[in-house]
């Protein structure tokens, strides 16, 4: 019986509990219980409209947020999606992190949200940490306040070690730093990260051990390097190709994968710290209305949120046209 149980691909940590005494194998797989997520994962799920995506090593699924209805879900690796929790002040529920048995949550409003006011409207920044154990919320950072009279969206969020978190805005050329203790400032804010007029402007971001950070903006595509070791130095990564409605970021070993006009990955790697980068690879199959991706067993994983159809019901300021519940997540190919 032992030797049956070794040999099953995957079993629940229900089913190993049931078999208490029969687990000792003798070339036991740490990975026995891993999720095989394949090349597409359908899930559906009644206007979600899902903009961040992360991986929860905790619960071993996707994380997924909510533009719609301001909530977090989880979604397996057979396409099933569940309600992980929701909170009356998350407006909607934008980029997204794990860390530290946390989760960090960017809170915007682009009116589109059941949750969505006159007043809220495009001067929403914050972001909420949630205790991962009980998926209550242990923080509210209002970003917004630091700076009362902009408009306002806080987009993506990326963690150091020491659990120090960044956020962009998209309306405004900052990014936010919030200590581990909850404690918020304006980390830079410099004309060169302004977009234009009209347009979206910072979006993702992601954290380098080298003790710096990059930022996408999302209107023209450039990436910026924040040197937080040299005065937060702001420059410009060159020699990158066109990589217009740069989203979501995501650094795997010394390639940074990015998420550019909705409909495809662009994988970049540097020679010289992220001086200069280049192009490894470009994967344009299976994309839709893409927003951001996140990295799981060394492979990435991008969200098909449709986007789109987010951005022409914000304009038209009809957001009972956003009906789906259809969704998928692509994998890099």
């Amino acid at each position: 019986m032992n030797a049956f149980v070794c040999r099953l691909g995957r079993v629940s940590a229900l089913l190993l509990s049931a078999w208490f005494g029969l687990t000792a194998c003798n070339n036991p797989d740490p990975n026995l219980l891993a999720p095989d997520f394949g090349d597409r994962i359908t899930f559906m799920s009644a206007r979600q409209y899902p903009e961040g995506i992360t991986f929860s090593p905790v619960l071993n699924r996707f994380l997924v947020t909510s533009i719609t209805q301001g909530k977090v879900g989880t979604v397996d690796d057979d396409g099933e999606y569940m309600d992980l929790f929701s909170d009356v002040q998350l407006i909607s529920a934008i980029g997204i992190k794990e860390f530290g048995g946390k989760i960090y949550v960017c809170n915007g409003d682009q009116g589109v949200s059941s949750k969505s006011t006159a007043q809220s409207r495009l001067r929403t920044a914050g972001l909420f940490v949630y205790n991962l154990a009980t998926n209550q919320v242990e923080r509210r950072v209002d970003l917004a306040a630091l700076l009362p009279n902009s408009q306002h969206f806080a987009n993506d969020v990326a963690l150091d070690p020491q659990g120090v978190a960044y956020v962009t805005d998209s309306f405004v050329p900052v990014v936010y730093r919030v200590g581990a203790d909850g404690q918020a400032s304006v980390l830079v804010n410099d004309p060169v990260l302004a977009p234009p007029t009209g347009q979206f402007g910072l979006n993702g971001i992601v954290y380098h051990p080298g003790n710096f950070l990059i930022v996408a903006k999302a209107a023209t595509g450039q990436l910026y390097k924040i040197n937080l070791a040299s005065n937060n130095a702001i420059t410009e990564i060159t020699g990158l190709p066109t990589l217009t409605g740069a989203d979501g970021m995501t650094l795997v070993g010394t390639d940074l994968y990015v998420v550019n006009n909705r409909n495809r990955v662009t994988q970049l790697r540097s020679s010289d710290n992220w001086a200069t980068a280049s192009t490894v690879k470009v994967d344009e199959a299976g994309y839709e209305g893409a927003t951001t991706n996140a990295a799981y067993n060394g492979q990435i994983y991008t969200l098909n949120g449709r986007i789109g159809e987010v951005g022409a019901a914000a304009m038209a300021g009809n957001p009972a046209s956003l009906t789906a519940s259809s969704y998928t997540i692509q994998r890099f190919r």
